[in-house]
């Protein structure tokens, strides 16, 4: 099923892209799932072990709306048990650079004051 288009931006999303890309991936454990995703395709109960304490449900509902947003692949493999792996898209994968970005500034600023779990 291919990605839902995107929504029509505010008028504080389209005078500032800022405002756009934190929208999209604002909240607590959506930039921690796109951190580990960079380190490669993962299944379900990998991601959710990579990321102390966020809930099943949780995880659930933002990788679908990461999905949906087009920055997280889901892919099915029909087999018994059923496995299913999530992976950047080459446009989640655009990111990279701003989240190494974050990651440096947390290191050098952030002096072990305060760290995202799995980040």
């Amino acid at each position: 099923m291919p990605a839902a288009p995107p929504t029509a931006l505010s008028s504080a999303e389209a005078s500032c892209p800022v405002t756009a890309v934190v929208d999209l991936v604002g909240g607590k454990w959506k930039i921690p799932i796109l951190w580990q995703l960079g380190q490669g395709t993962l299944r379900f109960g990998e991601l959710r072990r990579a990321l102390p304490g966020v809930s099943e449900k949780m995880l659930a509902q933002q990788l679908g709306q990461l999905t949906g947003a087009g920055l997280v692949a889901r892919t099915a493999f029909a087999e018994v048990p059923p496995r299913v792996e999530y992976a950047l898209t080459p446009l989640g994968r655009s990111l990279a650079p701003a989240l190494d970005a974050l990651a440096t500034w947390g290191a050098t600023h952030l002096d072990g004051v305060w760290r995202s779990p799995g980040v």
